[in-house]
């Protein structure tokens, strides 16, 4: 798969059915980016199997979404069936070697690979924002919550960090109006609603430790394959907006933690984003700013990332300018919106005067795509019709039982696995209403002892013979009586309050934990 720094991807064909050339992927070109589209059924996946495996036997990692479960089988070793071996002999791929690769399986859920964790923090506001699909006045008040937890050191991990502390800034919003700007309790409180949402989707399995540490999907095999690193998508993709946002906060991750490196011989990390429309569905224009310019300075840091989508105008122009290396699978063009899909992908080729480019998406076969790769300087190669590779692999899933042999022989074995819980903003809030409520109490008993001392000197000990009183005792008994009254009814009322804002009843922290934010536990 490997000529000269080259990933070999198949072989071109003129009109008449005569070999052009092998068309292949300059791995110091790589890191330009690329883009995989085409109808459902035309080969989307195996072109993306066989770019893994290319990669992979360069030395290079590889992250990619598995949305159906069929890319698994990059882990099995694959068997030489018949069509398998006629595609290679027609390319001229010789020798076609089955074989299998290294590979490490994740799930945001943990079951069908390791746990993949990130804190709330790492999420920040805006992607949050994006997940939780919040209005801008809702965004600024989640911005707000940021602010409180960096200036006042508390520490967001995960979902019910976030909403003790929406319930505190609802609790103290008088106060933090005249600092940060308004702060409506409405609007906190429809954050908390839309975070409860989130949490019932599966999210507060997102959130929280340990969290991902980018350096591990950044590994080699002992025999110095890069790894191939597979998301299980398929329960994913039934809360689509958690799994965009999630590729979208590890792309970001990348862009702010791995060093400047310049032009490389090849990267040091390629990712697959499947499924690339959800990216950008309904994504608000600041969103799509930002994941351009995510996407036009990683590539100095090493880092390759390939949207794989049905329609190449999924992909907003500002990005897709980026993205140099391109192979297009067949499209339909029956609707108004697939014809233009069709002309926009044939605009984005440099032509190729034999080739008709509009014409021929709409004809390609399965395992058949228009290919135009960067070259030389990093020029688009003229766009050619393309037989794809086999892949060395299975194709196909694994089955269960393979899945559980790898994920339990997995160099990440155990590091993910069990989920921890230190102390962070929930925690020392929750000590701090319990501080607030010891307080409370001190003051009440405190108060209830200077009363009582008139009251003693009044009306005796309370035991033996009644004390006989004079007319103006009498009315100094009726007037303390009405002090200690009002005095313990109005501390009673104020413990009650404050008990009931920072701890609430054990029946009632059930049902206003997704609207007030309570500091305990359930």
């Amino acid at each position: 798969m490997l000529d000269e720094g080259k990933i070999f991807i198949g072989a071109s064909f003129d009109a008449s059915h005569k070999r052009v050339k092998a068309e292949s992927l300059e791995l110091k070109l790589a890191n330009r980016h690329g883009l995989v589209t085409g109808a459902t059924g035309t080969g989307k996946t195996v072109t993306l199997q066989a770019l893994a495996e290319g990669f992979s036997d360069a030395g290079v990692p590889v992250f990619a979404s598995d949305i159906k479960g069929d890319l698994s089988g990059v882990a099995a070793k694959g068997e030489p069936k018949d069509f398998l071996l006629k595609r290679a002999q027609e390319i001229g791929l010789e020798p076609y070697v089955n074989d299998q690769f290294p590979v490490v399986f994740w799930d945001l859920f943990g079951a069908q690979g390791h746990p993949i964790r990130a804190t709330v923090s790492e999420m920040g506001p805006l992607l949050l924002a994006r997940l939780m699909n919040l209005n801008d006045t809702q965004e600024g008040v989640l911005n707000i919550v940021f602010r409180v937890a960096d200036e006042q050191g508390l520490l967001l991990l995960d979902l019910k960090d976030l909403q003790a502390l929406l319930g505190y800034v609802a609790e103290n919003a008088a106060t933090l109006t005249t600092k940060y700007g308004n702060v409506a309790r409405a609007t906190v409180g429809a954050v908390q609603r839309q975070l409860l949402v989130l949490e019932t989707q599966g999210g507060d399995a997102f959130f929280g430790e340990p969290a991902l540490e980018l350096g591990d999907l950044m590994r080699t095999s002992r025999d110095g394959r890069g790894v191939i690193n597979i998301l299980a998508a398929d329960k994913l993709m039934s809360s689509p907006r958690l799994y965009a946002t999630f590729l979208l906060w590890l792309l970001s991750e990348l862009f702010e933690q791995m060093p400047e490196v310049g032009d490389l011989d090849k990267p040091k990390l390629v990712f697959f984003f499947d499924e690339a429309h959800l990216l950008f569905d309904e994504a608000p224009k600041a969103l799509i700013d930002k994941v351009e310019q995510v996407v036009r300075l990683i590539r100095s840091k090493g880092v390759g990332v390939y949207f794989v989508t049905q329609n190449p105008i999924d992909v907003p122009e500002e990005v897709a300018g980026q993205l140099g290396n391109r192979v297009q699978h067949a499209l339909r063009a029956f609707t108004p919106r697939e014809q233009k899909a069709v002309k926009a992908a044939a605009e984005t080729f440099r032509p190729n005067p034999e080739l008709k480019t509009a014409q021929v998406i709409t004809e390609l076969g399965v395992g058949e795509a228009l290919v135009s790769m960067l070259e030389g300087k990093g020029v688009p190669s003229i766009v050619q019709r393309t037989l794809i590779r086999p892949p060395a692999a299975r194709i196909g899933p694994v089955t269960a039982e393979e899945r559980r042999g790898l994920i339990q022989n997995s160099p990440l074995a155990g590091k993910y696995d069990t989920a921890v819980d230190r102390e962070s903003a929930y925690e020392m809030l929750a000590k701090k209403a319990q501080d607030t409520v010891a307080a409370d109490q001190a003051a009440v008993e405190a108060d209830a002892g200077g009363i009582g001392g008139i009251f003693k000197s009044i009306f005796g000990t309370g035991g033996g013979t009644r004390k006989t009183l004079s007319p103006g005792q009498s009315i100094a008994r009726d007037v303390t009586r009405t002090i200690v009254n009002q005095t313990a009814g109005n501390i009673a009322a104020q413990i009650g309050k404050s008990v009931a804002g920072s701890v609430g009843s054990s029946v009632g922290r059930a049902v206003v934990r997704g609207v007030l934010g309570s500091l305990l536990r359930r």
